[in-house]
């Protein structure tokens, strides 16, 4: 059976999700995301270049009948702003799959979740179908699902911080309650912590710096590409029990 990941009736192959921002050229962007095997990117509306045809565009290295574009809102700070931006991408691009982030301040950019569940709801009202960018606050990741979100991205660590995964307890107690994909955004730094989203049981994993900026971004996005599989395989197949003490491989009895 295809083991698919499938958000708001769109089904992917790939579980890896990458951005378009930091990398040195569009080019590079395009084989980095060939490499990781990726079928949605995500785009800041306000940052990445989708209508001047006079200077370099996204649209023509990640061809978007091949990618699912996915509009962000990177650099809102508040509710309105992102309503806005994402207003703004519909009718630029006539998308409707968008990535709600609502950001707190610019030294931790943590998300404001009170002011990211209002843009949420004021935003699926309008008719968006919302990905949503959250603290791993299982409380307000429900409240999210609850308002009509169709995945819930907590954050493994600090955008771009590439310190992992530093709180897998509440990352699994938001995937226990959750029955909408949830997917870790932001604070990968390495393949190893790709594999440990998923071995909680995460959905997907989304990034960008973790790829951009590593020296050899093609070869990180390949790296990424099986850390995610792998970890993937290694949930659905169960971990063996951890144990206090040795349990020999091959059995003591019948020994000469």
């Amino acid at each position: 059976m295809r083991d698919v990941l499938t958000v708001a009736g769109r089904e992917l192959s790939s579980r890896l999700i990458i951005g378009t921002g930091k990398y040195e050229t569009y080019a590079q962007n395009a084989a980095a995301a060939e490499a990781a095997g990726a079928e949605m990117v995500t785009v800041a509306v306000r940052r990445v270049n989708l209508t001047d045809k006079e200077k370099p565009m996204l649209v023509d290295f990640l061809d978007p009948k091949k990618y699912v574009y996915l509009p962000n809102t990177a650099g809102c700070f508040t509710a309105d702003d992102a309503i806005r931006t994402l207003r703004l991408a519909r009718e630029a691009g006539g998308w409707n799959l968008v990535k709600l982030e609502v950001l707190s301040d610019k030294k931790t950019l943590y998300p404001d979740m009170e002011e990211t569940l209002a843009a949420a709801k004021l935003l699926i009202k309008d008719g968006f179908e919302v990905m949503v960018y959250c603290s791993d606050d299982p409380v307000y990741a429900r409240k999210l699902e609850d308002a009509g979100c169709c995945a819930i991205m907590p954050l493994g660590s600090l955008i771009g911080s590439g310190l992992g995964i530093i709180n897998p307890v509440n990352i699994r107690l938001i995937i226990e309650q959750s029955s909408v994909p949830v997917i870790v955004d932001a604070g990968v730094g390495t393949a190893s912590d790709a594999a440990v989203a998923m071995e909680l049981g995460c959905d997907g994993v989304l990034m960008n710096t973790a790829i951009a900026e590593a020296k050899n971004p093609i070869l990180m996005a390949s790296a990424m590409k099986h850390a995610v599989i792998a970890g993937r395989e290694a949930y659905q197949a169960g971990r063996m029990p951890k144990k206090r003490y040795a349990d020999p491989s091959s059995p003591l009895a019948g020994l000469i």
